[in-house]
């Protein structure tokens, strides 16, 4: 069976709900909308939503969060690898953060919440010994105004993962070799990686890069439960008017979708010239021949501060754990004076819907992306030639787009439909940001394999199907079960769009949590969020126990 039809059924199933939901979204924006009697383009719309009180705070915080946590991100990132590069800790930090990785960002949130709130982990651990606080403290540490606590809550889920990207990419540019020359030309460790690495490295990642500013500056799960909410961020503010019951809001819902979208691209604009700046700045030092040493002093806090990012997201998981087993946990206490599962007993009736929807997508979605992803690679192999750069381009549009941008569209679309609220629909949305994930994570090993495996089955008879199930799969077990295991976590942290494709009549665990999270039950809410996070941790120990079970006798395939 031939397989060139594949791809362009890919890019159909992947980027085609993208590019309607796009078009449904401005032509509302721009006053086109039958459905509630608009029918005349023009600007008037957009009128309605800049005389909306609040817009202009709510661009500002929204601007101002996305690059905060973009900009600390990256450089917790990069000063890691220019402090720990060569160390153990660097060639183990891939396996370290996967755990990290596969914790939805609303889990983590939620735990961070439990961690800095007045009454949370921090204070009672301090209190009254230090403080003298005997009663939770009023001020608002959780949804301050700044939007500080949704900063720090979306560094600690993006500093992890491009650390994880800047790791994968070492090995595109001969890092090694390119450290032991400048160490031997005596360039200190830390100013050897900025000079020698740093510029190689840096356009690799560029695209990661884009994609946390993008998520950092429309993130909805995360904003609903660190940042504030009077003004919220404009991607809250529009995802609150679209499900608003007076319909007088639906059209600047759209508009704001759309504002939404053009500062994404105006922000990564920005984000490119100051790349540009940076980079004409920094030549001269580049080149100055300057050792470094001095910069050697800055090395243990680099390395210290992310480690205390994934000691954060520890403490997170954990403070989630103890309240979903928590009886008795009042104020100032550390620990919970009584333990009992009697909070999973009371969660089980309503919990038992959204995880069988969780789980039935998850498993759906991931198998779909595997399936679309293997054939993708495997007509890649047979033609010999790799997808270019437009390709990786089209991998990362629904990551760089804002999700409220093309979803709201997308939902009216559905509606159009008939389809909206529907399990395929949810599936298909959630198959937009899986799809990516899949393929990036399989691909390397995917172009690494020796072909001449294939070569060999081939002389011997084999027929390429035979070749790929027999010889292909087996051999790439490891990194299909891990790129399943992060397609699996990826779709069990989707909240968007799972409000959006499930209509309000199919929810997850994601959109329980977070709804429950404004003044739910805290030890409900911990139920959910751990289970939350449990669900892809079980999936990601899975995808390194089967190999290491099925090639127990093969030392080399583990």
């Amino acid at each position: 069976m031939a397989l060139g039809f594949v791809p362009y059924l890919t890019l159909a199933l992947f980027l085609g709900p993208v590019a309607a939901g796009l078009v449904f979204t401005l032509l509302p924006s721009f006053g086109y909308l039958p459905a509630l009697g608009e029918t005349q383009i023009g600007l008037r719309i957009f009128a309605r939503l800049f005389d909306q009180p609040g817009l202009a705070s709510s661009v500002a915080l929204t601007l101002g969060t996305g690059f905060a946590a973009s900009l600390v991100s990256l450089g917790l990132a990069l000063g890691f690898c220019a402090a720990a590069h060569g160390r153990p800790i660097f060639r183990s930090a891939e396996r370290l953060l996967a755990p990290l990785l596969a914790t939805p960002h609303a889990a983590i949130a939620l735990g961070f919440a439990f961690l800095i709130a007045p009454s949370g982990w921090l204070v009672r651990l301090v209190s009254p010994e230090f403080t003298g606080w005997t009663r939770p403290p009023d001020f608002a540490s959780v949804g301050d105004a700044a939007g500080v606590a949704l900063v720090l809550g979306l560094v600690l889920k993006e500093a992890p993962y491009l650390l994880l990207m800047a790791v994968a990419a070492h090995g595109q540019i001969a890092a090694t070799a390119t450290m032991a020359t400048a160490r031997t030309l005596g360039y200190s460790p830390f100013a050897a990686w900025l000079k020698a690495i740093l510029p190689q490295l840096y356009p690799q990642i560029r695209l990661p890069i884009y994609a946390v500013l993008a998520f950092s500056l429309s993130a909805v799960d995360v904003a609903l439960i660190l940042g504030p909410s009077n003004p919220p961020p404009l991607a809250v503010l529009a995802v609150r008017w679209a499900n608003d019951p007076l319909l007088d809001l639906f059209l600047p819902a759209m508009a704001a979708a759309s504002l939404q979208l053009l500062l994404v691209a105006v922000a990564i604009g920005i984000w490119r010239l100051g790349e540009a700046s940076v980079a004409r700045v920094a030549r001269p030092w580049l080149a100055d021949g300057t050792r470094g040493r001095a910069l050697e002093r800055v090395a243990p806090v680099a390395r210290a501060a992310l480690l205390a990012v994934a000691a954060i997201n520890a403490v997170c998981i954990a403070a989630m754990a103890l309240w979903s087993v928590a009886a008795a946990w009042r104020f100032p206490h550390a620990l919970p004076e009584r333990w009992s599962f009697d909070n999973w007993m009371r969660a089980a009736s309503r919990l038992a819907e959204p995880a069988l929807t969780t789980l039935s997508v998850a498993a759906a979605v991931t198998l779909a992306a595997l399936v679309l992803v293997c054939l993708c690679l495997e007509n890649e192999s047979r033609r010999q030639r790799a997808a270019g750069p437009s390709a990786l381009w089209a991998l990362y549009l629904p990551l760089l787009v804002p999700q409220i941008s093309f979803l709201l569209g997308a939902q009216s679309l559905l509606v159009r439909l008939g389809w909206d609220g529907t399990w395929g629909a949810l599936v298909w949305f959630h198959l937009l940001f899986v799809l990516p994930y899949v393929f990036l994570v399989l691909a390397d090993p995917w172009r690494a394999l020796d072909p001449r495996y294939a070569k060999l089955a081939a002389c011997l008879g084999a027929a390429p199907w035979r070749v790929f199930f027999a010889v292909r799969l087996p051999l790439l077990l490891r990194p299909l079960l891990v790129a399943a295991a992060v397609g699996f976590a990826v779709s069990i942290g989707l909240y968007l769009p799972t409000v959006l494709g499930g209509g309000g009549r199919l929810t997850s665990l994601a959109t329980e949590a977070v709804s429950l999270a404004s003044g739910g039950d805290r030890r409900i809410v911990g139920v959910y969020a751990f289970l939350q996070a449990l669900l892809p941790l079980l999936a990601f120990g899975l995808a390194l126990a089967i190999p290491a079970f099925a090639f127990r006798n093969r030392r080399g395939l583990r």
